[in-house]
């Protein structure tokens, strides 16, 4: 339960290389693998993380070696992070630059071809967001991270005054209720 199977240097090594593998492997795989899953993609990362499991146990399945193979993607992931965390440029390189895929209202087809995304799994992401349709959405952005962020086109100029107007008639309202002095009550 607690005797290591592996040398105790094996067993940091493993997760190691592996945790790189997986970075660059995800990368290279796209955005769309981290957050915009269908069952397909759900299956391979599923699978990829069994395949992984072994080998970063190898024959070494006691606590111990568990705990230290944990311990060391933990650790590795957070010396990383830190590390990118100042140094912007590298961080670019392996997470990823946004990509737009709606600008100026404009579906843009080959960006969406070249990230994988479909028309319907963009409008469903729309609807999530509270979008009714693509004609409300000025801009699409698909995130280093995989989300899509939407941004919502400026109102009609008309619309703008009129929101203009019900926000000001609302505040002078408030000034009026504050400068209403309570009613006198008659003392005796």
């Amino acid at each position: 339960m607690f005797a290591l199977g592996l040398p105790i240097v094996e067993k940091m090594l493993r997760p190691m290389i592996i945790y790189g593998f997986l970075v660059v492997g995800l990368r290279l795989a796209g955005k769309r693998q981290l957050a915009q899953l269908n069952p397909f993609d759900l299956v391979v990362l599923m699978t990829l993380a069994n395949t992984v499991q072994n080998a970063i146990i190898g024959d070494d399945t006691s606590l111990t070696g568990g705990i230290i193979g944990a311990g060391t993607l933990l650790l590795v992931n957070y010396a990383v992070v830190r590390f990118l965390y100042g140094h912007r440029k590298l961080d670019h390189l392996i997470e990823g630059r946004p990509d737009v895929l709606i600008e100026n209202g404009r579906i843009l087809k080959e960006r969406l071809k070249k990230e994988l995304v479909t028309l319907e799994e963009l409008k469903a992401s729309a609807h999530r967001q509270g979008f009714a349709s693509f004609e409300e959405v000025e801009r699409a952005v698909l995130e280093p991270g995989g989300t899509i962020s939407f941004f919502a086109k400026e109102p009609p100029p008309e619309l703008a005054r009129h929101q203009e107007l019900v926000r000001r008639l609302e505040e002078i309202s408030k000034q009026l209720s504050r400068l209403r002095p309570e009613p006198l009550t008659p003392t005796s």
